[in-house]
């Protein structure tokens, strides 16, 4: 019996890849899922302020962030396999509180707990590729897992929806439950550990401890992981409020899942296209061009706004300002994570690590007072992505007058 739960023969390549592919795409399933069902979390469990069923999104993040920075470190310590299984226990349990909730401020601490063991999966799954290819293979494994996980934004919402019209909002979280056993399950009956015990390092906290020191004082990585932390912001922004604004200011809130899908299929092109500029541009050059295109385009729809168009037109451009958002945004992630982590080539894990945990949780920090102050017009939304725009596109000029300095 121990010997079915603890497989030693290699998974083929096409299930190895679909249980990697299933694991990244939890964190998104859990943060897309739930976005038809804010408003009405809001109303049941905070009718005082409704606004705060947002927290759903951001209380999830921050646990994501908190998460992030432990699960890598310690499957390098004990290995992937059951620091992964560890993590799907945490998420199953903060889904079984969700379900269970009946304060909005329980419902977060679920949420919360659910981020943490979300963590494992979208970190530590990365590692366990990384530990069994390399080279091409490996660039290859990640191509295929990304074009499904592109996938799941799409859908994720028209099945909460579709949840929703069957049951409640509650059920989403039973869902989250069979998505976790699923994963767990295969991991443990089919997936071998992909990390021998002589390849293992010891947990340092020192070293982690000197990691965020390094980082924290480099001001050629924080520049970088600062403008990633502004990057990430209007994300979360966006999905807080979007189901609101469909809702509230559009009417159009049974149609939500059908134009998210639309937006997170043009988002998912920005990786093709950076492939494609990257090599030609430069990656600080796109970033800095994608902050400054951000900010225009909030500038000019602000700007429309003030006009009265009639409503189809007023929806038609606020759906094209949203894909150009997300599309933008999507030019962003990759260049920063991957410039932050240029001088960190002597301790990549633990560097990104840190960087992505830092950048999850202060972004969730600022994404919070921003998605709060909705009024039931996109006007805070818009707002506050061109204000951090702004800010990132700074912080990208500060960081090409370092480089300019440091060639001298």
């Amino acid at each position: 019996m121990m010997a079915r739960l603890t497989p030693t023969k290699p998974l083929r390549f096409g299930e190895f890849v679909a249980l990697m592919a299933l694991m990244m795409a939890s964190v998104a399933f859990s943060l897309d899922a739930m976005l038809p069902a804010l408003p009405l979390i809001g109303q049941e469990l905070s009718p005082d302020a409704p606004a705060r069923g947002q927290l759903v999104i951001t209380s999830f993040v921050l646990g994501l962030g908190l998460g992030t920075l432990i699960c890598g470190p310690v499957s390098d310590a004990f290995g992937r396999k059951s620091v992964l299984l560890v993590g799907i226990t945490l998420y199953l349990i903060g889904s079984i509180m969700a379900i269970q909730a009946m304060s909005i401020e329980m419902l977060l601490a679920a949420r919360f707990l659910q981020g943490v063991g979300g963590a494992a999966p979208r970190v530590v799954a990365t590692a366990m590729v990384r530990d069994l290819y390399e080279g091409r293979t490996m660039a290859r494994v990640t191509s295929i897992i990304m074009t499904l996980f592109v996938l799941v934004p799409a859908l994720a919402p028209s099945i909460g929806a579709g949840i929703m019209w069957l049951s409640n909002w509650r059920m989403i979280f039973l869902a989250f439950v069979v998505f976790g056993l699923v994963a767990g399950l295969w991991l443990m009956l089919r997936q071998p550990e992909s990390l021998p015990p002589e390849r293992r390092r010891p947990l340092s906290i020192r070293k982690i401890g000197a990691a965020l020191v390094e980082i924290l004082t480099n001001p050629r990585v924080m520049i970088y992981v600062l403008a990633l932390t502004f990057a990430f912001a209007p994300l979360y922004v966006w999905l807080s409020n979007l189901p609101m604004i469909f809702d509230d200011v559009y009417g159009r809130a049974n149609s939500f899942p059908f134009w998210f899908a639309i937006t997170a299929l043009v988002a998912g092109t920005a990786s093709v296209a950076n492939s494609q500029l990257v090599m030609r541009f430069g990656m600080r050059r796109i970033a800095t061009l994608a902050f400054l295109w951000q900010a225009i385009v909030s500038l000019a729809f602000l700007l429309l706004m003030q006009i009265g168009l009639p409503a189809h037109w007023d929806f038609g451009l606020f759906f094209a300002f949203m894909c150009t958002g997300f599309f933008s945004i999507g030019l962003t992630f990759g260049n920063l994570n991957a410039l932050a982590l240029q001088p960190l080539g002597h301790m990549a894990g633990i560097g990104a690590s840190v960087v992505m945990s830092f950048s999850t949780v202060c972004a969730a920090l600022i994404a919070m007072p921003i998605s709060l102050a909705y009024d039931g017009t996109p006007l805070p939304l818009i707002l506050g992505m061109m204000l951090c725009a702004c800010v990132a596109l700074a912080l990208m000029l500060m960081a090409r007058h370092i480089a300019q300095e440091e060639l001298v």
